[in-house]
């Protein structure tokens, strides 16, 4: 994506799955600025490709493809958005769940190049994922866990199959929620850029508009989807955004998530604030978040969501995308239906852990009567 941006090309197409398992397979399409197209063409493709496609060029007409290794340039355009020396001069150690996937090829050359000692697991690609399932859950990163005890290694990360996203985790091998990784972020970047708006999505947490609140800043609420917070800084000249799934978007490099330079950012920061990133994670609003899924057929999710809408309630209710129901005590829970697989999604966040079990489990329990009863009709 970065390459599409830097070599003034039209655009460029993604075959990927992201984090969906191996069985799934999908193409992103991606606009001259690097970024996934907006929804609206995408979905004028996708009603081209249902009437049967463009009609096809004659065999003198095809054009000509090329080959080119873009990641030391790559690596270096992360680089320059670092404080490259004072991560070296830290000697940092990390250790990488490459999840068989596309960081095999550029992560370990940039905490290299970084000066890092570098540790791997998954570090052949295949896309039947051998290692682990493609989503870089805490649960999936169990082995990474052992990896940063047994190495004592500063910084671990997990990628999810494209690399686009990483969930980061501490020297304790405590693993980060996607959404303290974009508040430490967020505080770095507005301590020199303050008043600035970060974009984030609605299943982030709320918490993030305390921390940028120190620094005069505003949040700017989407729906989910990476592309929906990419297009919202594109549109608005915004420079950073992210999500509580892992995907960091920083804007003076390129307005879309990437694992990579999430990854460059945690060294810069570590190297640079002297602190472990366990502390750094502690300046963040400690709050317990988790979210689970459930099965829903992409036919009945509209439905569902209609009939679930109308069944809860609380103090505030936003349906921005989903459900999100936020309670007196500050609590919320957001279930919402995939738009990647055919499952519904619950969110869920509190300053207390039974908390939020109970309000996942709770609404998971909904979820699922009212898509079996849709089922059964």
């Amino acid at each position: 994506q970065y390459m599409i941006k830097c070599s003034d090309l039209m655009g460029g197409v993604m075959v990927t799955a992201s984090h969906n398992p191996s069985n799934f397979n999908g193409v992103k399409i991606m606009y001259h600025d690097g970024v996934e197209i907006p929804k609206a063409l995408e979905a004028e493709i996708e009603c081209l490709v249902d009437k049967g496609g463009p009609p096809k060029c004659e065999w003198d007409q095809v054009g000509k493809v090329s080959y080119h290794d873009y990641v030391e340039a790559y690596t270096d355009a992360v680089i320059s958005h670092v404080d490259s020396e004072a991560i070296r001069k830290a000697g940092l150690s990390v250790a990488l769940d490459l999840g068989n996937g596309a960081a095999v090829y550029t992560a370990p050359v940039l905490a290299s190049k970084l000066g890092c000692k570098v540790y791997t697991l998954n570090a052949e690609v295949d896309g039947g994922f051998p290692g682990r399932g493609s989503e870089p859950t805490p649960e999936n990163l169990t082995d990474l866990k052992e990896l940063i005890r047994a190495t004592k290694a500063d910084l671990g990360i997990g990628f999810d199959g494209d690399g686009d996203r990483s969930i980061i985790i501490d020297e304790n091998s405590d693993a980060v929620w996607g959404d303290k990784t974009l508040s430490l972020v967020a505080q770095e970047y507005l301590k020199t850029h303050p008043g600035e708006t970060i974009v984030t999505a609605i299943s982030s947490s709320p918490s993030l508009e305390k921390v940028v609140a120190k620094y005069g800043g505003k949040v700017y609420w989407t729906k989910v989807g990476s592309v929906l917070v990419s297009r919202a800084m594109i549109d608005n000249n915004y420079l950073l955004g992210g999500e509580e799934n892992g995907g960091i978007m920083y804007g003076p490099f390129l307005a879309a998530r990437d694992g990579c330079m999430a990854l460059a950012l945690m060294l810069h920061y570590i190297a640079t604030r002297e602190k472990p990133l366990s502390e750094l994670i502690a300046e963040q609003p400690q709050l317990y978040k988790d979210k689970d899924k459930t099965p829903c057929p992409d036919e009945l999710k509209e439905d569902a969501l209609k009939q679930l809408a109308a069944q809860v309630d609380a103090p505030e209710i936003n349906t921005m995308d989903g459900v999100k129901l936020v309670y007196g005590d500050g609590s919320w829970v957001l279930f919402r239906p995939s738009g990647t697989e055919p499952i519904f999604r619950i969110y869920a966040e509190s300053s207390s852990a039974e908390r939020v079990r109970e309000l996942i489990e709770d609404h998971k329990v909904l979820v699922k009567k009212v898509v079996d009863r849709l089922s059964a009709a």
